[in-house]
């Protein structure tokens, strides 16, 4: 019952925005009363604190996957790219702005566990790269870890990209070869450039 509840509020919440979404609404769509949900959850903060919470949990498991399966470390950030882009609906309701505006403590602590678990991902993928000879051996994986995450946060940013002149996928897309072009080989250029002539076809 708690895992059908936090599956279909973050459906709404991801399509309609944590602040419009009511009790109500959840309770109408997954067809009982809001008794029951308070069963579970104390009030509407705890169930986005649990939702994000969730939706978190969900999105590492995917890209500890993607990870593993991954060829190199070059296609391994774009396949994570669909992959966030995916679970988040292209943030339609910009969740994360939401969060961040009416849930200010819970927004900081996914923030922090956001950036403890892409520093860990970015920080392997980096030196990886560098082994494999895609990336230059002389960077520094630690900076450029911490400057990824400032990016893929700062993308975020509506007054920075307004919504209605950039779309997420093509901030993403552009921050991506933008990062990666910066630490690239030879041969990590040659995997950037036909993989990216590749899926623009």
């Amino acid at each position: 019952m708690k895992e059908q509840i936090i599956n279909k509020a973050s459906e709404l919440f991801l399509n309609l925005g944590f602040k419009s979404v009511t009790m109500d609404d959840i309770a109408n769509e997954i067809g009982m009363s809001k008794k029951t949900i308070y069963v579970h959850f104390a009030n509407k903060t705890k169930l986005v604190e649990a939702v994000a919470f969730h939706l978190f949990d969900v999105i590492c498991n995917g890209i500890d996957g993607i990870c593993d399966a991954s060829p190199n470390p070059i296609e391994e950030l774009y396949e994570i790219k669909m992959y966030v882009m995916h679970h988040l609906k292209n943030e339609k309701t910009s969740p994360q702005f939401q969060l961040k505006k009416y849930y200010p403590e819970i927004h900081e602590i996914l923030k922090f566990k956001q950036f403890e678990k892409m520093h860990d991902s970015v920080h392997e993928s980096l030196a990886k790269g560098v082994e494999t000879g895609v990336f230059r051996h002389n960077i520094d994986i630690d900076f450029i870890s911490r400057m990824y995450f400032t990016g893929m946060t700062g993308i975020k940013d509506s007054m920075f990209f307004p919504p209605e002149t950039y779309t997420m996928d093509y901030l993403m897309e552009s921050y991506l070869e933008y990062h990666l072009r910066a630490i690239v080989t030879e041969k990590g250029f040659n995997i950037l450039n036909n993989f990216i002539t590749k899926t623009h076809q």
